[in-house]
């Protein structure tokens, strides 16, 4: 019996989300172990009156195709992902693991290449929802691996992903239209401001967002959602940063991050664990030593680290930075081959300032400052 949360979550994405409309070509993607997510998100966008097409990722050829190939191999562009993207409306896509360690014992520098061979496609899907043609939106299937590496049940991982997208609730849709006008406040706010000082433990750093749009995440790009951002100004960037939480790319933990930065460059990047990985992806491209996004969590509702970007940067009282390829609906200029979010938790002492004035202060927004 299919989970009633799961048609109400495919009822979202479809109608509120993506808003999709008769004639939208709909291109719906995920892994093989997601099938019943592909399966009730057709049936929405079809019932909207869409054209849609799907693709399924097969996790176990993917391993073989980034073990065995060569270099030249890797850096190959996709070219069926890319096309698709030039070509459709809506882009619905869901994360699900079968295997979260698969890539452990992938040497960086494959990864590294992988990330290359991805960069056409990101490019026409950075164009495209910058200016607007392209509406996307990603969600998190559940599944038994995603489950443990959250150290929880899958029983338990299903009442986490469902619940921090409202769907327990009888009319999830107006309660994120509610979220939305609540975080416009904050976006007006910091959309008249033209720096961000960023402070907690082993952090403090200016970060220029000076001509940027701030972007009011509530459920209309990735779900569930939570969190405002803007691409900061790629040059203006200065100070350090450490970040709270392992870095989690394609699977690979990377654990005490700090970075250095001047003038929007990364000039020395240390890590705990994992420091050969993370010198491998700043190497990717000229893009990937800048940031691409400055963004504030503001989902209450998640409060614990599960290893899952999807939620962890929507936590309630943390910040995260991404290195790499920024958002032009931002006002955004980096380009990449990668976008990675890394954490700060702002919770205990964390404080962030707007062109001088104290906005954030231990992981909430002082509303007094409105007024």
């Amino acid at each position: 019996m299919t989970d009633p949360r799961l048609k109400k979550l495919a009822n979202l994405l479809v109608n509120y989300s993506t808003k999709v409309k008769r004639g939208d070509f709909v291109l719906v993607q995920a892994g093989d172990i997601a099938i019943p997510w592909i399966s009730e998100v057709v049936r929405e966008a079809v019932k909207a009156g869409a054209h849609v097409e799907t693709l399924v990722d097969i996790p176990d050829v993917s391993e073989i195709i980034l073990k065995n190939s060569t270099d030249e191999q890797l850096l190959m562009e996709k070219y069926i992902q890319r096309i698709a993207l030039e070509k459709a409306d809506v882009w619905l896509t869901a994360w699900a693991n079968k295997n979260t360690k698969a890539n452990s014992n992938v040497d960086s520098a494959k990864l590294k290449l992988a990330a290359k061979g991805a960069s056409s496609w990101r490019k026409v899907y950075s164009e495209r929802m910058g200016n607007g043609s392209l509406r996307w939106c990603g969600t998190q299937y559940p599944t038994q691996a995603d489950a443990q590496e959250a150290e929880m049940s899958l029983s338990e991982y299903e009442d986490f992903v469902y619940g921090a997208g409202l769907l327990d609730s009888d009319d999830p849709i107006s309660l994120w239209q509610k979220i939305r006008m609540e975080q416009d406040i904050w976006v007006d706010y910091l959309d008249k401001k033209s720096e961000l000082h960023i402070v907690s433990e082993g952090t403090d750093i200016y970060v220029n967002t000076s001509g940027r749009k701030w972007i009011n995440c509530s459920g209309t790009e990735n779900f569930p959602d939570g969190e405002i951002f803007t691409s900061p100004v790629e040059n203006k960037i200065n100070g350090h940063i450490t970040f709270s939480f392992p870095g989690i790319y394609m699977g690979k933990s990377i654990e005490g991050i700090y970075l250095e930065v001047e003038d929007g460059l990364v000039v020395k990047a240390t890590a705990e664990k994992g420091e050969d990985l993370l010198q491998a992806l700043m190497d990717t491209d000229e893009g990937a030593r800048h940031f691409g996004e400055v963004a504030i969590g503001t989902n209450y509702g998640i409060q614990k680290f599960t290893r899952n970007m999807l939620f962890d940067e929507k936590i309630g009282g943390t910040v995260h930075m991404a290195l790499g390829d920024s958002m032009p609906e931002a006002g955004g200029k980096n380009r990449s081959a990668i976008h990675w979010d890394m954490l700060c938790d702002m919770r205990q002492g964390g404080e962030i300032y707007a062109d001088g004035e104290l906005f954030y202060k231990d992981g909430h927004f002082i509303k007094s400052v409105l007024r």
